[in-house]
């Protein structure tokens, strides 16, 4: 037990001292910092955000309207009369004095009309704000034309009232549902860049001790499995050093910043009142993931002894993280649908599709405990045999980038 944590611990230290993982650490932190500080960011590259737009007003009826609706659309945009001539309008806008001109008109069928002028048109956002009141105000007066009142026109165009209700009695309202999505996107695309990125580490770390040739004296001193196994739980727990890092951090923002969080990111993931159970399952799965495609990556990893054929070795385990995490993406839309339901069965699609399904329906508890179950076996089973080829592969020199190898591999077990 003592070979095991004195392998662990190299693993654990020799990883965190890298360039890589400090660098990769503190762009998360940042990018945490960043989401969290978001408006005060953009207030000091944009100064106050206003965008002062210059307008002349042919038609000489249309710019108060355009003005209110504008007021009430948007709180960064501000019209201004301009007095001067269209050619000196344009000259203002290149010299930075407005952001853009609008000359407003009306056509043949008396009809509001415009054209917008800036120096580029790819900022949509301002454009788009006044444009939908342009069209609120044509809708008026053509519907003013035809003898139709304006109560009229706002009622049609109303939203129509459309009421969900689930006939299942254990079914999720529109609101838990809500609440759950965020939960599970974010469970998703952790758990998709985990295994890849720790997977790959697994795979690389053992390569690259078997082409210094320091895996003979390793496997020497200790046995294959406790090697194999010390590698996984060292990365696992380096990976979980990063994790409290990033969750820290964002729990101290939270702390600092939590009603502009809660309105915000979290109203927008729906995830500040999300049931406890639901991140129980949320752990439970992405542990039993890592462990899978952990073992999975171990095993790949060392039937190569040089590190330019590890990602061509892995690159099956990528693929199959990827078609879970593509399935999982369609299942967000139709989480009951056959197709998810039987892949969540699927033990190395499992851990992002069940968990898809227990955050978006009321899964019944035996599919769950059965999801798990085949799950635990199959890592159970992937230990077993991985364990074997591990113990074959750390002894296989020379090109190796062949599934092939397995076979080779297990031989040279039995010889032992």
């Amino acid at each position: 037990m003592n070979k095991f944590w004195i392998i662990m611990s190299h693993t654990y230290m020799t990883r965190f001292k890298t360039k890589s993982f400090l660098i990769s650490t503190i762009i998360s932190l940042l990018f945490i910092y960043g989401i969290a500080n978001m408006e005060t960011i953009k207030e000091t590259f944009t100064g106050d955000g206003t965008q002062e737009i210059a307008v002349i007003d042919e038609s000489g009826q249309l710019f108060k309207t355009l003005e209110k609706g504008v007021e009430r659309g948007s709180e960064n945009l501000e019209l201004t009369t301009f007095e001067g001539t269209v050619e000196e309008g344009k000259e203002a806008v290149q010299e930075e004095e407005y952001n853009a001109l609008i000359t407003l008109s009306l056509n043949e069928e008396e009809l509001p009309q415009a054209t917008y002028y800036a120096s580029n048109i790819a900022e949509a956002g301002e454009q788009s704000v006044i444009q939908q009141q342009l069209q609120q105000l044509k809708v008026a007066a053509a519907t003013s034309k035809a003898g139709i009142d304006q109560e009229t026109v706002t009622e049609i165009y109303s939203p129509v009232k459309f009421d969900k209700v689930a006939l299942d009695e254990n079914a999720k309202t529109n609101e838990e549902l809500s609440q759950a999505r965020g939960i599970v996107y974010i469970m998703l695309f952790l758990l998709y860049i985990s295994v890849i990125t720790y997977g790959n580490m697994i795979a690389t770390d053992v390569a690259t001790e078997k082409s210094s040739r320091v895996m003979e004296i390793l496997i020497s001193s200790a046995s294959p499995v406790t090697h194999m196994f010390a590698k996984i739980i060292g990365i696992a727990l380096l990976g979980l050093t990063q994790v409290v890092l990033i969750v820290g951090v964002g729990y101290a923002l939270i702390v600092t910043k939590q009603d502009e969080l809660t309105s915000g990111v979290f109203e927008y993931f729906g995830i500040q009142d999300t049931s406890v159970s639901l991140y129980i399952y949320a752990v439970v799965f992405f542990l039993l993931g890592y462990l899978l495609y952990a073992t999975l990556a171990a095993m790949l990893g060392s039937l190569v002894s040089r590190i330019e054929d590890v990602q061509q070795m892995i690159m099956p385990m990528i693929f199959l993280v990827m078609i879970a995490f593509f399935i999982a993406m369609f299942g967000l839309n139709m989480p009951d649908s056959t197709f998810v339901v039987i892949t969540s069965y699927i033990p190395f699609f499992s851990p992002m599709l069940m968990f898809l399904r227990v955050g978006m329906l009321d899964v019944p508890a035996w599919e769950v405990a059965l999801s798990i179950g085949i799950l635990v076996a199959t890592i159970a089973i992937f230990a077993w045999v991985g364990a074997r080829v591990y113990k074959g592969g750390v002894l296989m020199y020379g090109r190796s980038s062949s599934l092939k190898d397995f076979k080779k591999a297990i031989e040279l077990t039995k010889k032992e």
